[in-house]
Order: C-alpha cells, then sequence, then structure tokens
C-alpha cells in the first residue's frame, strides 16, 4: 500500500568539493513508470564519504558514465547526478518502497530492502558508477530509484535485497560496510597463469627458466607472451609453450601497465622496480629468485594492491610453478592463525576485530592495536565478552605503550600507510596473510624487504568495495544471529547532525559507526555514550552500551516527539 509522500523533504547534499548544505526544500520527485521511492529507515556514515567530500567532481565515480546502458534512461533519471551536479551522499541505506511506477516489476509498496550501491556494470572513465556517487544516495527522507538502473544484466537480478524479518534499521544498513570487509576475506584468488593473458617473462643472464607451461591455466595458456631474456637458451625454454613469443629489446621500453602476468627469472632491484609499473590491474608479478638474494628492500606497489586488486609472489628456488602454489584459495583466516589488526579501534577494525572473533575459525589468537586507549577501552566493551564467548585469544594493546614481540601469520591493515605494510613484511611468520583493507592511493609505492616476504611465502591481498554475493552472505549472517553488526555503531543522529557526523568521521573523533535517521529531523549527532544524559529511556534499551533493536524503537519514539 503506497503512503503519502510530501512534495519536499530534508536532504544533506554535497555541492562542491568539501562543500556540504542541508536543504530543507529539497524536492521529492514523483517516480516515472520504471521509477521508485525509497523512504530511508537509516543510513551509516563511511569514510569513503570523505573521498567524494574532497574530490566532488574529480572522484571517479562522480563522472559520467559512458557504458552498460542506455544514455536515454540516464536523461530521464533525475537522481543521476554526474560531474559537478549537486549530489546527496551516502551509501550504507535500508530503507523501505513507498511508490512505484507502472512498469516496475521486482519491487513492490511496502518492501523493505537493504541497497547494493557499487554499480559495476555502469562503467565510467576510471572506475564505475555508484549510489551515493553519481546517483543520490541516502543521506535524504526519500531517495528516487530506477528499476533499470539497479538490475546487474549480468546476474539479472535487482540490487535491493527484500529483507522481511524484524531487524533494527542500523542492522540491516549496516551490511554494506560490513560486505566490503566480508568481501576481503572471501574474494577468490587465481594461483595460474591467466588463460589468454598478456605474459611478460623476464630472465637475467644464467637464470634456469623452469615451470611456466606448469603454471598454466587448466583453461588455456596466455594469449600473447612477450620476452626479455639475458641468454639464448632462456627464449628456448620459452618457445613452444603456446603463443610464438615476441621479443623485446628491454623492460623499460614497454608499456605501463601492459601485462596481466609477470614472471621474472632474477634478483635485481632495478629490474624488479621497473616490472612493477608493468603491472596490469588484477595482475601478478612472481619473483623466481633461483637461490639468489636482492640484498635490498625493493619499491613495491602496495597502494594498488588494494585499488587495482594487483599481486606480489615469489619462491626462492628456480620453478615458477612453486610461487603459485603458495597463493591461497581467498584470504580467510586459518584455523591456528596469529591475527594483527593494525588501526582495530576505528570504525572499520572494529568489523575486523568483531568479524574475526565472530568467525568460528578454531584456536585463533587476535590482537588488535590502535594508539588510542580511549577507543581501544570502547572496542572492549564491545568484543571482550564475545571473544570470551567464542573462545577467542584476545589482546587490544596500544603499541606506544606495549610494542609487539610476536611473530604473525595474519594482518588486517587499517591504517592506509606504505609503511605499515612493510613493517607486517618484518613481523611475518611463515606463510602470512597480508589484507590491505585500507585504501592507500594508488599512486604509493613502499620500499619492502621481499627477500623476507618470499622466504616467509607471504602473500599481500586487497579488495576495494563489494560484490551483491558479499551482501547476500553478510545479510544471513545477520539475520542468523552469528553476526551482530549493531555492535559497531557508536553515535546516532537525525538530519540536523549529519554534516556534524561526517566532520566526525574526518576527525576520527569516535571509535565506530554513525547511523543516520531521516526521519529524525532535528536529532543533534549524539554519541551513545551521551544518551543517558539526553534521552535516558533509549540509554535503559542499549545492551551493556551495545546498540539494540529496542534502543532504536525508543529513540524513534521519543526523539520525534
Amino acid at each position: 500500500m503506497e503512503q503519502e509522500i510530501p512534495q519536499t523533504q530534508c536532504a544533506i547534499q554535497l555541492v562542491g568539493p568539501d562543500k556540504l548544505e542541508l536543504n530543507n526544500q529539497k524536492e521529492v520527485y514523483t517516480p516515472g513508470p520504471h521509477e521508485m521511492i525509497g523512504k530511508i529507515d537509516a543510513v551509516g556514515l563511511c569514510f569513503s564519504d570523505l573521498k567524494l567530500l574532497k574530490q566532488f567532481d574529480g572522484h571517479v565515480r562522480k563522472s559520467e558514465v559512458i557504458s552498460g546502458i542506455e544514455p536515454s534512461i540516464l536523461e530521464e533519471f533525475r537522481s543521476y547526478k554526474p560531474g559537478d551536479n549537486p549530489t546527496v551522499p551516502g551509501h550504507e541505506v535500508f530503507c523501505t518502497i513507498v511508490s512505484s511506477g507502472d512498469e516496475v516489476s521486482r519491487h513492490k509498496p511496502g518492501e523493505k530492502v537493504l541497497v547494493q550501491t557499487d554499480y559495476r556494470w555502469l562503467k565510467t572513465a576510471d572506475s564505475n558508477s555508484a549510489f551515493g556517487y553519481n546517483i543520490e544516495g541516502g543521506l535524504q527522507e526519500y531517495v528516487l530509484m530506477d528499476e533499470r538502473v539497479i538490475v546487474d544484466p549480468n546476474l539479472d537480478e535487482s540490487f535491493l535485497l527484500p529483507v522481511e524479518k524484524d531487524m533494527s534499521s542500523s542492522s540491516i544498513a549496516l551490511v554494506e560496510p560490513w560486505a566490503c570487509v566480508e568481501c576481503s576475506y572471501v574474494t577468490e584468488e587465481r594461483n595460474t597463469i591467466l588463460a589468454g593473458s598478456r605474459l611478460l617473462v623476464v630472465a637475467d643472464s644464467g637464470r634456469v627458466v623452469e615451470g611456466l607451461e606448469e603454471s598454466f591455466s587448466p583453461e588455456g595458456g596466455p594469449g600473447s607472451i612477450t620476452i626479455c631474456c639475458a641468454d639464448p637458451s632462456q627464449e628456448e625454454a620459452i618457445a613452444g609453450h603456446g603463443a610464438t613469443p615476441e621479443a623485446a629489446d628491454s623492460v623499460a621500453g614497454l608499456a605501463d601497465e601492459a601485462f596481466d602476468d609477470i614472471v621474472y627469472f632474477g634478483s635485481s632491484k632495478e629490474t624488479i622496480e621497473v616490472l612493477n609499473d608493468k603491472l596490469a590491474a588484477n595482475g601478478i608479478i612472481n619473483v623466481v629468485l633461483g637461490g639468489e638474494t636482492i640484498g635490498v628492500e625493493v619499491s613495491v606497489g602496495v597502494g594498488r594492491t588494494h585499488y587495482g586488486m594487483t599481486r606480489w609472489i615469489g619462491t626462492a628456488g628456480t620453478s615458477a610453478v612453486e610461487s603459485y602454489k603458495n597463493i591461497p584459495a581467498t584470504g580467510e583466516a586459518r584455523s591456528g592463525d596469529n591475527a594483527l589488526i593494525v588501526g582495530a579501534a576505528g570504525p572499520m577494525g572494529q568489523m575486523h576485530t568483531i568479524r574475526l572473533v565472530s568467525s568460528g575459525i578454531e584456536n585463533l589468537s587476535v590482537i588488535g592495536t590502535d594508539f588510542d586507549d580511549d577507543r581501544l577501552a570502547s572496542l572492549g566493551e564491545k568484543v571482550n565478552s564475545l571473544a570470551e564467548e567464542r573462545g577467542v585469544s584476545l589482546s587490544l594493546v596500544n603499541p606506544q605503550e606495549t610494542p609487539l614481540t610476536d611473530k604473525f601469520s595474519y594482518f588486517a591493515i587499517m591504517a592506509p600507510v606504505g609503511a605499515v605494510v612493510a613493517q607486517a613484511v618484518k613481523d611475518s611468520a611463515e606463510g602470512a596473510l597480508i589484507n590491505i583493507f585500507a585504501g592507500i592511493p594508488a599512486s604509493v609505492k613502499q620500499e619492502i624487504d621481499l627477500d623476507t616476504y618470499i622466504a616467509n611465502r607471504c602473500f599481500m591481498f586487497g579488495t576495494s568495495g563489494s560484490r551483491l554475493s558479499d551482501m547476500k552472505v553478510v545479510l544471513e549472517k545477520v539475520l542468523s544471529g552469528q553476526l551482530n553488526t549493531d555492535r559497531s555503531v557508536d553515535a546516532v543522529s537525525g538530519m540536523a547532525g549529519a554534516i556534524d557526523g561526517i566532520r566526525a568521521v574526518e576527525a576520527r573523533s569516535l571509535a565506530g559507526k554513525i547511523i543516520v535517521y531521516p526521519q529524525l529531523k532535528e536529532l543533534p549527532l549524539t554519541p551513545l555514550s551521551e544518551l543517558a544524559g539526553k534521552y535516558p529511556t533509549v540509554a535503559e534499551k542499549l545492551d551493556a552500551g551495545i546498540w539494540t533493536k529496542e534502543a532504536e524503537k525508543e529513540l524513534l519514539k521519543v526523539a520525534a516527539a
């Protein structure tokens, strides 16, 4: 049943770089035949919102869509705001469909839905379209959505996931950031040279070329092979592997980001650093040391590991195939891991901590670090009892006060700093997985002890955003009770406090997540720790300081009065 919808609403609009405005008279659009109106129940604030805030029309997801949909559809769609058009941020959204056009077939009024926001089939020049970026997001009371925009043609699935179970709106909205966390653990890693790939093979003088054909995918060999070999015997060893090799005079003369796979038989720092730039997005570089060592640290593109999903592997031996054997199926923690979460007490770090503690992985030890004792204490209140209940050894440490001396087999890095990755390599145990979750800028390179990295069979990986499948996994965990995303809530707000909330994310002044309830227009930004003085009946319904469905229901009642 359709609800009565006002003509205007309260919204947060980004109108320029670092320019946010509270608009109390923003138009509520009447839906066209293929469109729907969603009433926003809850929206979480995200550190990624700050990237849009600072870059505005320079953000890769704020630019125009160049493929994946008929341009005429976007011309009709009034929520499409590319370039320097003002937009509404907010992509962690749970809403209720309150009106729909006659041609809408997959959703109906009254349906409550979780919004997946990453429209990967709608390509921009350097990324893809996204809800809360070049399409208006959830920091408003009502949002216009077009069914032709939100259906992935490759999956034939809507990016609105129905939620029938009665849960807190906050817990469902927070599935989106938790899905990004989940993605970093469950994304499948390839452990062969990609079928049809652009392969580059480089060999220093005197090095044996082994294990190439054994490294090919069962689906087929590379589509092209470029070689830069010092000895004729090396070229002979590569010949006969499918594609006819094309010789290059020098590595430096090759195009940047031109190869999906690079195998280097050698140990030259200079050569490795040049090869770094030749690796394409989603590519793998394999350093086969052949019993030698590099001897010095090597500059590695750690930023592209996160944003470009590039991967570094290597072996101290002579056969390339040995390196591929060490690639894990996914980035999931393993039984017996000694895990270190760097930046554990921030909003995303809290999610990683809670996920690992809740994972059910046996014999897991977790150390979470942060430089802020108050934030660590806040995290402890949320996870100490959970860790005890799940049988996980958990320590929360300020390394400035208590230096760490352990070796770790799993790292989750929240700090967007290359030096932290370098330290993880130094502190690695054998077989260590290094989850570079923080968005280190793609251009950043860092000196890494690659000898230790290879000797310990380390594997660095990273992901950006999430997929519909990740969101479904997290949603099921929440609905089944395995995961309580509300544990990460640190503050609540209405529209009046939403800009303050974004600035609090920028200042990192709150440890956990901020949830905005757009229907509460006058509610200022309110940390949960201050509820007792402002809304005592809401504070009474917290569970040992943790946000709950009952507290949310009470807040919506008393703060709206």
